[in-house]
């Protein structure tokens, strides 16, 4: 690749408020009249003898997309759904139509590592060259670079470290011909 990517990842640790995060960057990016696509991940309260439903929710809509299944408590297979992340997968196919100024990925994780999930949609809209946030767990990052080339940034789970990489992400794209 011969430039940078207009793409980050913030790096996170178990315990980690990655989600939270992502949310209130969002928030403070649309108030300030940024035109941000994506999807953020929403935890319901754990059902009985189930865990916690994962749900992602469109940022410009707010419809929720379901993208785990309910396998009990004790199940230790992988409880995510791939319908559901299919379903989920057309917010950002419509994003990269829409060419947003920022677009907001809850994680790259195990499935989009593993050539699953959401990983199509992450590489149309890394190759229209849109703005992308996301976050990779700790164990994860050598599957994200490998991914992006090494063209992405890593960023700490802190609001200055995404802040810093918005201002420069925008000047970047703002001084870019064409």
């Amino acid at each position: 690749m011969n430039a940078p990517l207009h793409a980050a990842a913030i790096v996170y640790d178990a315990g980690d408020e990655v989600d939270a995060l992502l949310a209130e960057v969002v928030q403070a990016q649309r108030q300030a009249g940024r035109r941000v696509r994506g999807l953020l991940m929403a935890r319901s309260e754990p059902g009985p003898g189930c865990a916690a439903e994962m749900v992602m929710v469109d940022i410009a809509s707010g419809e929720r997309y379901l993208v785990s299944q309910p396998l009990g408590r004790d199940s230790s297979a992988c409880r995510a759904d791939p319908q559901g992340f299919a379903r989920a997968g057309g917010v950002l196919r419509a994003a990269a139509g829409d060419a947003p100024e920022l677009v907001v990925v809850n994680r790259f994780g195990k499935l989009e590592a593993e050539g699953g999930g959401l990983r199509a949609e992450l590489l149309e809209i890394l190759s229209r060259d849109i703005p992308l946030l996301t976050s990779v767990s700790r164990g994860l990052v050598d599957e994200w670079q490998h991914f992006t080339g090494g063209a992405s940034q890593l960023l700490a789970p802190t609001r200055a470290a995404v802040d810093g990489w918005l201002a420069s992400t925008a000047s970047a794209c703002n001084s870019t011909p064409g």
